[in-house]
């Protein structure tokens, strides 16, 4: 598949006053205005890439980002001028926008893969079942689709050509990207996520790079009016990946991973095929790193679904005395095996991209000392003296305070029907501000992985921890995770969803292949395995209310799991796995009780009707693609269960 903009200017198809003109005639006649930065510096693809979609966008200005402060400080005083964010002066450098509020959040159903064949991207669901695991679009419609959308796009506004790196800059482990964009909103959130500017395209060279186009899909001059003076076309929006050139074509929506392209687009979706291809992991994972009292330190990699605590727990301040939590990273972890065999991982994100609902300085307070400078809000309330405001913090702001919603709606009140911020609210922060980052969260090396976490948010039946019996096991207990669902996309309700490996919106490729590439990495010569757990912190009794204080206390599960990684003889085999011998989770100090039985009890109805759920699951959403191994995992799971005692 030729490149989008090779690929549409040889369609020489644009409609103009209803007459199909050549687009490179139209475009060519246009002379590039450059107002920052000098493409000749850039390198011949870089440059190449940047012109032949400049002559289909059609932008006013062309902008080639440096990554300086003195850029950074003039993008936010346009974007101020404009309207689209303002200025938070309880807190240094920090700003606050609204978006449109049909532009809040990932956009599952607009989002997809094109590759020639569909079951390379996708499984091919079982008939009369309507597929979970992705959307497969054909080149010759995704071409169609974008054709539609992208002639013009650009036009009265400026492209910001933005190189950046997925990971420190000349790591092995990282990779480069270059995204056009006509949201100067993106380039300063960019600046925060990524490492931007002039010195990647110094570590660039002649090497390949990842290839990303983004517009708002809102040329100028505009006939209708912008709500929070917020570009979309939320109508047309399209997110594209296409893993052949290594591009991703994203229209319509300025928010989050719709628009930050080097998040879950590159570090995920393009990201897992190239690890696929390249024999590592590109994961939906924090990075943390765990020290006891005894100065032993190792690192634990966790993936959990959005909004489903990652941030907190990669921040957490422990409980227990004398132990010690560092912050690699809160959302992504790309891992490799070095020459020994070891799995190292490194953080790719330059910061975090966080949900703001539920962060306080009780859940979580290295966060928020992290956001109190050079954060950008997104969707989240603001209070009458200049700061900032969500759910959670209303211990935290003074009474004479009033509160301005994310909908604009003034002077409101816990009384109030809806929110004060919107669910899927955001900071962007850089991760160098947070108080725990780790000494070494940007080795080039990276750290080395002793431990794989899965969890999700299970109100009933899953216990607090446990451990699979072995790695293939492992990989299916990663494969049949389920969570409730959440506000980081556009799914409603609390119903429980299938999210395997929490990379249920990210799969890059086919399910099925990627279960297979995680079975396979065990054959890999001299390899040290992880141990690979299983976490619940959001267990509810009868009356609804969660056991386990989670927080800081998780601290104590995260103590027994580094204990297991060091072989101590305190799991006891359970029928779905090992879980902790009575008395072994370090208990001191807690304040309260907790219902240990209930925390750990395992119901047999309830396993017998997820084992049921996982073999539908695969049965309807994985079909021929599932491994083997994956099936043996599952009947190993129904006779161990059937064989239990009620």
């Amino acid at each position: 598949m030729a490149s989008l903009g090779l690929k549409i200017l040889r369609s020489c198809r644009l409609l103009q006053n209803g007459s199909k003109i050549p687009l490179y005639c139209t475009a060519q006649s246009r002379a590039f205005n450059m107002i920052y930065g000098d493409l000749n510096k850039l390198t011949p693809d870089v440059r190449h890439y940047v012109e032949e979609n400049a002559k289909l966008c059609q932008p006013e200005n062309i902008h080639v980002c440096d990554g300086s402060e003195k850029e950074n400080e003039m993008l936010l005083y346009l974007l101020q001028r404009d309207g689209l964010i303002k200025r938070l002066r309880k807190y240094e450098n920090c700003w606050l926008a609204r978006t449109d509020p049909s532009d809040v959040a990932r956009v599952e159903s607009k989002t997809f893969m094109s590759t020639y064949y569909q079951r390379d991207s996708i499984p091919i669901p079982k008939t009369g079942v309507q597929g979970q695991l992705g959307n497969w679009i054909a080149p010759d419609d995704l071409d169609s689709e974008l054709n539609m959308r992208f002639p013009g796009c650009m036009r009265g506004r400026t492209m910001f050509v933005i190189p950046f790196s997925m990971g420190p800059v000349g790591s092995p482990l990282s990779k480069i990207g270059v995204q056009l964009t006509d949201s100067a909103y993106v380039v300063v959130s960019m600046r925060v996520m990524t490492r931007m500017g002039a010195q990647v395209l110094d570590a660039l060279g002649d090497s390949d790079f990842v290839k990303c186009l983004h517009s708002v899909g809102v040329p100028l001059p505009t006939s209708k009016g912008l709500v929070n003076n917020w570009p979309c076309n939320p109508k047309r929006t399209i997110i594209a990946h296409i893993p052949e050139t290594n591009e991703i074509c994203s229209y319509g929506s300025g928010y989050g991973g719709n628009s930050l392209l080097g998040k879950k687009c590159f570090s995920l979706r393009l990201g897992s095929i190239m690890a696929k291809h390249e024999g590592w992991l590109a994961e939906h994972m924090l990075i943390l790193g765990i020290e006891n009292p005894k100065g032993e330190k190792k690192y634990v990699a966790a993936a959990f679904p959005s909004a489903c605590g990652k941030t907190n727990l990669a921040m957490m301040n422990p409980s227990l005395p004398g132990y010690k939590i560092t912050c690699v990273g809160d959302d992504i972890a790309w891992m490799r095996f070095d020459e020994h065999g070891q799995l190292r991982a490194i953080n790719p994100e330059a910061g975090f991209f966080g949900v703001a609902p539920g962060t306080s300085a009780k859940t979580n307070p290295n966060a928020m000392e992290t956001i109190k400078k050079n954060t950008i809000f997104t969707n989240v309330a603001e209070t009458s003296d200049g700061g900032f405001f969500w759910e959670g913090l209303e211990e935290e702001i003074p009474k004479f305070v009033s509160i301005k919603s994310w909908l604009g709606v003034s002077d409101w009140s816990p009384e109030s029907k809806k929110n004060s911020a919107h669910p899927n609210s955001r900071f962007c922060t850089p991760a160098s501000q947070c108080p725990i980052m780790d000494d070494h969260w940007e080795d080039p090396a990276g750290v080395p992985i002793s431990a794989i976490i899965f969890g999700g948010r299970r109100p009933e039946g899953v216990p607090l921890v446990y451990e699979s019996f072995d790695w293939n096991h492992g990989v299916f207990v990663g494969a049949s995770m389920r969570s409730e669902a959440t506000a980081a996309a556009e799914h409603k309700g609390k119903v429980i969803m299938h999210d395997p490996f929490a990379m249920r919106p990210f799969f890059g490729y086919n399910f099925g292949h990627y279960m297979k590439h995680w079975l396979c990495l065990k054959k890999r010569p001299n390899a040290t395995m992880p141990k690979i757990f299983h976490v619940n912190w959001f267990r509810k009794n009868d009356q609804g209310k969660f056991i386990w204080p989670g927080f800081g206390e998780n601290a104590r599960v995260l103590d027994w799991i580094c204990r297991r990684v060091d072989g101590e003889d305190i799991a006891e085999k359970s029928m779905i796995g090992y879980v902790p011998k009575p008395n072994s989770l370090l208990m001191e100090g807690l304040e309260g009780s907790v219902d240990m039985q209930a925390l750990f009890d395992l119901p047999k109805e309830f396993w017998e009707r997820e084992v049921k759920d996982i073999r539908k699951y695969l049965e309807e959403q994985v079909n021929e693609d599932v491994p083997d191994e994956i099936w043996e995992e599952l009947e190993k799971l129904h006779t161990r269960v059937e064989s239990e005692k009620l």
